[in-house]
């Protein structure tokens, strides 16, 4: 089975999961993440949330910034924008990832954005056979804080074991999701 080797996917807004009680309630100590087969077995599913004690737009300015982005992935190594729509409603991005000891690959992605609620991602060219994902925020405690929703659908360009791949992208999207929330949470604490 082919599966994700990959850090910052995004999901599909058809599965349109949100996470249920018991996840929101495990949320104070941490981010949920699950990885688990794709029911057609060409791919992983990849759903997380967390909250963040930061305003959405706050945290939208880091999802977003692609000079941020190898920063809080640590496979990704570089982010560069393709194309901007100049209304600010999409962009097309080349990200370059080196998954531990795989060799790198590099994905084009379209990120279409409903600012600052959802960005929605597909790809359009690169080295993946799938990629497809979303992002969504919702305001908490009246806008001082978000709950961060990450959903995506991958398959990895190299066959790796499904029990190997799913603790990979469990552990890498641990990571990024702490990393969205450091450096959401110093964007808000710093003096504007």
């Amino acid at each position: 089975m082919r599966l994700a080797f990959l850090l910052l996917l995004i999901a599909s807004p058809a599965w349109a999961w949100e996470p249920t009680g018991q996840i929101l309630a495990g949320l104070s100590r941490g981010a949920y993440v699950e990885v688990r087969p794709d029911p057609d077995g060409a791919s992983g599913l990849i759903r997380a949330a967390e909250e963040i004690a930061a305003p959405p737009e706050v945290v939208w300015a880091v999802l977003v910034d692609c000079d941020l982005a190898p920063r809080m992935a640590a496979s990704l190594k570089s982010c560069r924008i393709l194309e901007r729509d100049p209304a600010g409603r999409w962009d097309l991005r080349e990200q370059i990832v080196r998954p531990g000891l795989m060799p790198r690959f590099r994905s084009v992605v379209r990120s279409d954005f409903d600012a600052p609620r959802r960005l929605r991602f597909r790809r359009t060219g690169g080295d993946l056979k799938i990629l497809e994902g979303e992002w969504r925020l919702a305001p908490l405690d009246g806008g001082r804080a978000t709950r961060v929703v990450y959903e995506s659908r991958a398959a990895s360009p190299y066959a790796v074991p499904a029990s190997l791949a799913r603790l990979a992208l469990r552990r890498d999207v641990l990571t990024a999701m702490a990393a969205l929330k450091r450096e959401s949470l110093a964007r808000a604490a710093s003096p504007r």
